[in-house]
């Protein structure tokens, strides 16, 4: 097809300046993967005003998932194949949205950015530690090309409350956070006695099966593979933590400098097998003091049954008030809303997910504290906006993958963690995992599959 990894710019591209966009213009956008979650991701990014949908491409075009956004873009080029949609029609668009399965964020992107384009990607940015790290070196390659990893809540009233309180000190000397996902998972069905992947079975018409399967470790066909299925499973997914996490722990990485950290420790991984996630999961990742800042440990639990303890004065807005505590007078969840619970030496702050704003608690605390709040300023744009503003240059995007790609690469030694069932102690300055030879191996990364080894080459 004439690719080379990241070395390919075709003429037309560069006639007209690598990424520019004139702000007058509309941004031209292909989209890769236009079922399910990609499609709700055109419909946002078209939404605005600021695109024109150019291409459409999905490796089961026509199936019924994909029907809608075709019908919505009659006039968009149809593809199966993305590389053929750059090798076809590269010079006709400025910018890609990526809304495939986790482990295939990775091939799109660094063709995208090799071709010139501005990239919005789903979170987790991929599902390995190594695909994040060429992701990066990708985006710095092409600084003026605008990347956005789809947290949508960098953009809302979390991230700009969570920056004006760090500035001004009443986020501080963090010490702890618990960050929780506990609803219904779709693996929570499944027998994790499991000693083998699912069976084949018939492709459907409409999908091109190899292509889905692009960089990863070859599997027949199975229904519990696709349209969401795939985020059960190590080989493709990143479980609750890497479709969550993002969601919720973003901000405290981001604006407490949290970087990666130098421990990751399983506590419990209920139903443990090699093949799916866990039913309930805790995890302790550990980071090392940052300048002024304290050491912080941020528990992570996810599973129906491994709800956290809560602090006093939590409150009773998210739980089920018609379950008593128990006799011992300790106030614990019978239910809880995805979110965080942030304790620093001197405050303690409750969160939701997404862009959901804090409150310090108890709430006799935050209303000693209300007149020392600052202001906080409005969000200009919403995610899908501020990135097509970016690729006209008239904003910086707020998820860009210098800052999301050290938070995905925390959920892929979480998930390392999950899977080998085993504590990780990892050198922050080698970025070695210096405990556990083969999981420093999983690390570096599993040769890819025949055929698609260009991706990995800057």
């Amino acid at each position: 097809m004439g690719l080379s990894g990241l070395t390919l710019i075709s003429p037309n591209v560069m006639g007209k300046s690598m990424g520019y966009v004139a702000p007058s213009d509309q941004v031209n956008l292909a989209c890769i993967g236009i079922g399910n979650r990609g499609a709700e991701i055109i419909r946002e990014l078209h939404k605005t005003g600021l695109c024109n949908v150019v291409a459409l491409c999905d490796v089961d075009m026509g199936a019924k998932q994909t029907l809608q956004i075709m019908e919505m873009f009659p006039k968009a080029k149809k593809f199966q194949d993305f590389r053929k949609m750059f090798d076809e029609i590269g010079g006709e668009f400025d910018a890609v949205s990526i809304g495939t399965p986790d482990f295939s964020h990775f091939p799109a992107t660094m063709r995208a950015l090799s071709g010139g384009k501005h990239v919005y990607v789903e979170k987790p940015m991929a599902r390995t530690f190594q695909e994040v790290d060429l992701m990066m070196a990708a985006a710095k390659k092409y600084p003026k090309l605008a990347t956005q990893m789809g947290n949508q809540g960098h953009s809302e009233g979390n991230y700009f409350q969570f920056k004006a309180w760090k500035d001004a000190g009443i986020i501080k000397d963090v010490t702890a956070m618990t960050a929780h996902m506990n609803s219904r998972r779709r693996w929570h069905d499944w027998d994790p006695a499991i000693n083998h992947f699912p069976i084949g079975e018939q492709i459907p018409n409409t999908m091109n099966w190899d292509l889905w399967t692009a960089q990863a470790r070859p599997h027949e066909f199975n229904k519990d593979f696709h349209n969401g299925q795939w985020r059960c499973w190590y080989d493709f997914g990143m479980g609750a933590l890497g479709d969550w996490g993002a969601h919720i722990m973003d901000t405290a990485h981001e604006f407490l400098d949290l970087g990666l950290p130098y421990e990751i420790n399983p506590t419990k991984l209920s139903g443990h097998n090699m093949f799916f996630f866990p039913m309930s999961t805790t995890l302790e990742f550990k980071f090392p003091e940052r300048g002024a800042m304290p050491p912080m440990t941020i528990t992570w639990q996810d599973g129906m049954d491994n709800i956290p303890s809560v602090p006093d004065g939590y409150g009773i807005s998210e739980l089920d008030p018609n379950i008593p505590p128990p006799s011992n007078g300790q106030i614990q969840p019978a239910k809880l809303n995805p979110g965080k619970i942030i304790y620093s030496k001197e405050l303690t702050f409750k969160g939701g997910s997404h862009g959901k704003t804090l409150t310090i608690i108890p709430t006799e605390k935050g209303k000693e504290w209300e007149s020392k709040l600052p202001e906080v300023p409005e969000s200009p744009s919403n995610h899908f906006a501020n990135f097509l503003n970016a690729c006209k240059g008239e904003e910086k995007t707020r998820s860009p993958f210098e800052i999301a790609g050290p938070l995905s690469q925390v959920f892929c030694l979480g998930v390392m963690a999950q899977q080998m069932g085993t504590k990780l102690e990892f050198d922050r300055e080698t970025r070695q995992i210096t405990n556990n030879p083969l999981a420093n191996q999983v690390l570096a990364g599993m040769p890819p599959r025949k055929g698609w080894e260009e991706f990995y080459r800057i």
